[in-house]
């Protein structure tokens, strides 16, 4: 008999607990429905049961929507006695009073609530969420008014105030709203330079918003000329405008004021060289340096400066020859002066990489980094450095073999690393170099499984271009004809190698080689900073190649020579983006859309396909 009744019990429960879940399934299956009629009787046991918010909204929309207007009044009534700290309850009571043509109920119930919350700041903030929540921007701010008179200066609304200007688009009062906040609290300086981001389109020629900003600022400090807070935020306004010049000017004058010793300074060249800025970044590093060697960022500042020269003679081709002697001694000077040591041995791989691209001093460049091998404590990886560099000047001076050896060192020294997979690769081209294509592609096989995608990439495109232009003879002599000329690109011997380019097209006048012809022209272009004329070369291929393998390495060329070289940044986007709309299969996919969200000014961790 006892086991009988466990049993029953065991039924029983099991009924009621299927019943349950039959109920709230047919619950939410007429109300996603929109069958309201048929949702409200299941609604209402589940909420019987349940009392919880979720099944309260679905019970009182139901009555709502079935014209059971009585009920529903009721029923939240209830539901607002039995949470009375709810404050979602009296607002959906006052919307109900509106809807049914009750305004003067309503505006009792928002004035109530206003007058019994507008007393502290976290009920304050509760109830402009929930005003804020519901589009109420009226009733939002009068809690707000109230609040500031309630709290005075004991807890500044100013965020929220200028959180809702910024909504209601009233930017000239959310601007007074963030500096006032400044001017009560500086340790909000960084929370306003976020929100003013955010909320302002600095890349605008025309900005009434920033002028806004400037002229209020500009005035804050005259009225405060010992308050840093406001040339550290002209600063800040100056470098989102890009306007590096002018920040260049606040900064030297605000670290004179407050004895910084240029580590305001510093930090701003630094900022210009990542935005390519490299004029006023040297202005920035110089003003560092003078300082004097007893300061603390004079050592960091005089390498800076340094590399920031190496950098616009590399990537911008802005020079001529006495400019680079100029820069070559300024290296011998400091190295001079430090001592070749680890610690300087990027500043000679800098002065060498000078010397023989683009002084024809490979001689002087070789035997520098010679002697640097020869320094006590090299790292392992600058040794590898050092030596790869040197077999680049080989290469250069026509010596592959020897540069071919240094390359296979840095191989077997560093096997699973990248920098041996790029010896790797540079030393199967000496022997593409050499027309030994078979070894060549065995070598570029390895490499395309390479992690390092920059270097796996590269090896893809010249195994490629050997798999496609390699094979019946006539194509082996074209082929062979190609890669001496890149051999005398590489050296860069540009007249000899575009003879031997245009001599392929005189003797093999539908090559496939033709669209590759015209990238290593605009390649050779660039390496002389002529960018005008590599634009033409890219164009044409453009232009007579559109659907062949080259068409991407055009576009994502363009893209570079514009945003890097140019700096017209809107202009190289136009490219990126081509690639990503036409070309979904290419390469430079994943650093388009690196290039892209950092033209767009968004923080990214840098792809190395960049």
């Amino acid at each position: 008999m006892l086991r009988f009744l466990v049993v029953l019990v065991m039924f029983l429960s099991f009924q009621l607990h299927a019943q349950d879940g039959t109920d709230a399934q047919l619950a939410q299956h007429y109300y996603s429905s929109g069958e309201f009629e048929k949702a409200l009787p299941y609604c209402q046991k589940v909420f019987t049961k349940d009392p919880n918010k979720y099944n309260f909204k679905r019970y009182f929309d139901c009555l709502i929507q079935t014209g059971e207007q009585k009920d529903a009044e009721r029923i939240l009534k209830k539901q607002l006695n039995a949470n009375q700290t709810d404050l979602e309850y009296p607002i959906l009571l006052a919307e109900f009073y509106e809807t049914n043509n009750d305004g003067k109920a309503a505006t009792k119930i928002y004035q109530e609530l206003i007058d019994e919350y507008a007393v502290s700041s976290f009920t304050i903030t509760e109830l402009y969420a929930q005003f804020k929540s519901k589009a109420k921007y009226d009733l939002a701010m009068q809690t707000l008014e109230k609040g500031r008179k309630v709290l005075k200066d004991n807890y500044p609304l100013h965020l929220y105030f200028a959180d809702l200007y910024a909504i209601q688009g009233n930017n000239e009062k959310m601007i007074d709203e963030y500096l006032n906040l400044i001017e009560i609290q500086s340790s909000y300086a960084n929370q306003v330079e976020t929100a003013l981001a955010q909320r302002i389109d600095f890349t605008q020629e025309e900005s009434k918003e920033y002028e806004l900003i400037k002229t209020r600022l500009i005035e804050k400090t005259q009225k405060k000329p010992n308050d840093f807070i406001y040339p550290e935020l002209l600063i800040w306004l100056f470098t989102q405008k890009k306007q590096f010049n002018l920040a260049l000017i606040q900064a030297q004058g605000l670290d004179k004021r407050e004895g910084g010793f240029g580590k305001r300074v510093f930090e701003l060249g630094t900022m210009c060289v990542q935005n390519k800025v490299y004029d006023v970044a040297r202005k920035a590093f110089k003003y560092t340096v003078e300082l004097g060697p007893d300061k603390p960022f004079f050592y960091e500042a005089e390498f800076a400066l340094l590399n920031t020269r190496f950098l616009e003679i590399t990537t911008q081709r802005n020079y001529d020859e006495s400019e680079l002697k100029i820069a070559v001694s300024e290296y011998e000077n400091t190295l001079n002066r430090v001592g070749k040591s680890r610690s300087s041995v990027q500043l000679i791989r800098e002065k060498a990489y000078i010397q023989a691209y683009y002084l024809d001093e490979s001689q002087a460049a070789m035997s520098s980094l010679d002697d640097a091998l020869k320094i006590p404590g090299l790292t392992d990886i600058q040794a590898a450095e050092l030596k790869l560099l040197l077999a680049d000047i080989n290469v250069i001076r026509g010596d592959v073999w020897e540069a071919s050896l240094l390359y296979m060192q840095v191989d077997k020294d560093f096997k699973f690393e990248p920098i041996g997979f790029e010896a790797k690769f540079k030393n199967a081209r000496i022997f593409y170099f050499d027309g030994d294509f078979d070894f060549a592609q065995s070598q570029l096989d390895i490499l395309k499984q390479s992690t390092t995608k920059l270097i796996a990439n590269d090896a893809m495109k010249l195994s490629i271009l050997i798999t496609d232009n390699y094979g019946l003879d006539s194509n082996y002599v074209a082929m062979n004809q190609f890669a001496q000329a890149d051999l005398l690109l590489e050296q860069r011997k540009y007249t000899q190698a575009f003879e031997k380019y245009d001599s392929i097209i005189k003797q093999f006048p539908y090559h496939s080689l033709s669209d590759e012809i015209l990238l290593r022209k605009s390649k050779a272009m660039q390496e002389q900073g002529k960018w005008d004329l590599a634009i033409t070369y890219l164009d044409s291929l453009m232009k007579y190649h559109a659907e062949d393998i080259l068409a991407d390495d055009a576009l994502f060329q363009l893209g570079v020579i514009y945003s890097d070289h140019l700096l017209e940044s809107e202009k190289g986007s136009e490219f990126f983006k081509r690639i990503l709309m036409d070309y979904p299969g290419s390469l430079y996919t994943i650093a388009c859309r690196t290039r892209l969200r950092i033209l767009r000014g968004d923080k990214v961790e840098l792809d190395e396909e960049l």
